[in-house]
């Protein structure tokens, strides 16, 4: 039977979602104790709802969520500018020869399910 080709599958592998959510868990608990001592991150929550790592794992994007109407772009710059120091943090807690350069997004997935689910609603109406 051939093997498949790395090409040929169909999303992440079990090491790359295994990393992603150690450093998802570990992030979340660095940023919910406070531990890097960033006064401009200090009054905001901060939800991290998924961690993706590259299949070399030497990238990590980080989808985050602000809670409490806090707008996400003025969070995102502090938070990418911050990248290293809490890198830096999460180096001590996860246990990787190298760990991956982390890259903050904003998670939009939230906003695109609830506009999906207005316009199937005004779908429904219109019948």
């Amino acid at each position: 039977m051939p093997r498949r080709s790395k090409l040929a599958s169909a999303g992440p592998s079990q090491r790359q979602l295994r990393v992603g959510e150690d450093l998802r868990h570990h992030l979340s608990a660095i940023l919910a104790r406070q531990e890097t001592h960033i006064p401009e991150l200090d009054q905001v929550s901060i939800t991290i709802s998924e961690v993706s790592v590259s299949p070399d794992l030497a990238n990590a994007r980080i989808y985050v969520m602000t809670l409490g109407g806090v707008d996400i772009d003025k969070v995102l710059p502090v938070l990418n500018q911050v990248a290293p120091l809490l890198r830096h943090h999460l180096a001590s807690k996860v246990h990787l020869r190298r760990l991956p350069v982390l890259k903050f997004v904003a998670d939009e997935s939230y906003d695109t399910a609830d506009r999906i689910a207005r316009l199937f609603s005004s779908i429904q109406t219109d019948r």
